[in-house]
């Protein structure tokens, strides 16, 4: 099996100076390590890893506690706030970007087809 990288961008809604506009994430999917998780890396060092299904589930409903939280916001948009040592992210995805990610670990995951 082979792993999913995605590069998106997202903007980070938590940060105190005027808008710079969308910044790259990496949305990551090794299913030979974990086929059960999936990582974000924002810019900076700043990565975290969680379930994939906490990810698919906040597409529909506020989900998580503790270090990773994701909630729709509306009907195109789809927030994942990290919690870290003494401060949060909050980081604002065009849902459609989550969701191609999301297909896209499930066809990773898939055995192969018999021929």
């Amino acid at each position: 099996m082979s792993a999913v990288e995605q590069y998106a961008r997202a903007h980070i809604v938590t940060d105190t100076q005027e808008d710079r506009g969308a910044v790259p994430v990496v949305l990551r999917y090794d299913p030979d390590t974990d086929p059960r998780t999936i990582r974000v890396r924002l810019p900076g060092a700043h990565e975290w890893t969680f379930s994939r299904s906490l990810l698919e589930e906040g597409l529909r409903a506020p989900v998580g506690s503790g270090e990773v939280r994701v909630w729709p916001c509306g009907r195109v948009q789809a927030v994942v706030e990290f919690h870290s040592a003494g401060s949060v992210s909050v980081v604002q995805f065009e849902t459609k970007t989550l969701v191609r990610f999301l297909r896209r670990t499930y066809m990773a995951g898939a055995a192969p087809v018999a021929r």
